[in-house]
């Protein structure tokens, strides 16, 4: 999932970046393809609203860094409001005496077994013993 909504990002931004001034339509323009992508993703559709509603806002009242393009700057807002709504990284915390049951629940082809794979290897780090 992640990998086909990187390479919609990808060629939205590409996009952007071949234009030296950005205009409002263009900002639209990019929003609508980015809310696109995410909700091919299966994101929920409020969450998108908000998502666009604090880009939009943020990338049309923008001043432009002096250092960055306007593109730069939308893709830049774009990243940090991502990580706005995804949140910071946190530690894994399983409470209560072991055995400890986490369950994974996606799509086919959503990375399911990879993801359980890399939290096992994550916890065998920290001092653990998951099984899969």
């Amino acid at each position: 999932m992640f990998e086909g909504l990187t390479q919609k990002f990808q060629q939205i931004f590409d996009r952007l970046g071949r234009r030296a001034v950005l205009t409002e339509a263009d900002v639209d323009a990019a929003l609508r393809e980015i809310r696109l992508a995410l909700l091919e993703a299966d994101v929920h559709y409020t969450v998108v609203r908000d998502f666009l509603a604090r880009v939009r806002e943020r990338a049309v009242g923008a001043e432009v860094t002096r250092s960055l393009t306007p593109a730069q700057q939308v893709i830049r807002i774009v990243y940090e409001e991502l990580v706005k709504t995804l949140g910071s990284p946190a530690p894994i915390r399983l409470a209560g005496s072991p055995p400890h049951i986490v369950m994974l629940v996606g799509l086919q082809g959503s990375g399911k077994t990879t993801t359980a794979a890399k939290l096992a290897l994550r916890l065998r780090k920290s001092g653990q013993r998951p099984l899969l």
